[in-house]
């Protein structure tokens, strides 16, 4: 076999060395700087079984050395630290970072990393099931109450740190309004917990549904007077009939305590002038209690 000869393709050898000597030259005519970065920071090899009771670092500081040029080129994103977590176990655990878990650019050195260990404290991963508790805001309409309160799904499975889980006794839902509400009120809402350390298994939203019903007890307030308001200051009037029975609905303490006094009947007289007419008449009733007739519902009205 024919020996190779070592002048074939001299020309492109020749090139090939003075590239490999002109790039020698600009490198090494470089002036050397160091620089700061906050650079992120990765987990690999997480255990499975194993939970942070903690939030993870997502950053660390890291000094790095090289040429000007290559570090005036350098980004945060081109420099990765990366700490291997699969000796890892329940209970505080110390981790040591060191230049070689820095992944760098060529002609980049790591010099300094802080901070040089991170302490994480695992716990063993737990879950069980907990009830929805959909929260509500405000008040049904007066004379109405809220009859039940029900959710699809009714419990959900929640899952993290083991003494984190042991917290939790309910999933939350966001907040409904119920304020002066006459029907059943449904709403679609997301559930979630309090306690940030642990999360749904199954992430997923709930179908709250809230029925409104009406009060369950009645009461007559009967011979109100008929307050004729806002009459023409030349002119007078009064009301056939001048009272009116007011049926009131509620729950039996509002209803005990109302006293007839407070039950109020009247007629808006405002822009009539002098004449006779049929106007209806409006009641009134304190806190949670609602005006479910007034009889008669209108009155003939005199105006002089």
């Amino acid at each position: 076999m024919r020996a190779p000869w070592p002048f074939g393709h001299f020309g492109l050898k020749l090139l090939s060395v003075g590239l490999a000597v002109m790039l020698w030259m600009i490198v090494s005519g470089e002036e050397t700087v160091e620089r700061g970065l906050r650079v992120p920071l990765e987990f690999q090899q997480f255990p499975a079984g194993l939970e942070l009771q903690q939030e993870m670092p997502s950053t660390i500081d890291v000094r790095v050395r090289g040429g000007s040029g290559t570090l005036s080129r350098l980004s945060p994103a081109d420099v990765v630290a990366v700490l291997d977590l699969h000796g890892a176990r329940p209970g505080r655990q110390l981790f040591h970072l060191t230049a070689d878990q820095v992944r760098v650019p060529f002609g980049v050195e790591v010099t300094q990393l802080t901070p040089a260990s991170i302490a994480l404290l695992f716990e063993t991963t737990a879950s069980r099931q907990v009830a929805v508790a959909p929260a509500l805001e405000g008040k049904p309409a007066p004379g109405f109450v809220i009859a039940k309160i029900s959710a699809d799904p009714a419990v959900v499975e929640v899952i993290g740190p083991e003494s984190a889980v042991k917290r939790v006794s309910e999933a939350i839902t966001e907040t409904i309004s119920v304020a002066d509400a006459k029907a059943t009120v449904r709403e679609t809402v997301t559930v979630g917990f309090l306690e940030p350390s642990v999360r749904l298994k199954n992430p997923r939203g709930a179908i709250v549904t809230i029925e409104i019903a009406p009060a369950p007890l009645e009461r007559v307030v009967r011979g109100r007077p008929v307050h004729l308001q806002n009459v023409a200051p030349t002119l007078s009037a009064r009301a056939i009939p001048a009272v009116v029975d007011v049926t009131l609905r509620g729950s039996r303490d509002p209803l005990n305590r109302a006293a007839a006094d407070d039950i109020s009947a009247s007629v808006d007289l405002a822009g009539l002038g002098a004449g006779e007419y049929t106007l209806t008449v409006h009641a009134a009733a304190p806190g949670d209690i609602g005006v479910m007739a007034v009889v008669p519902p209108t009155v003939q009205v005199l105006i002089r």
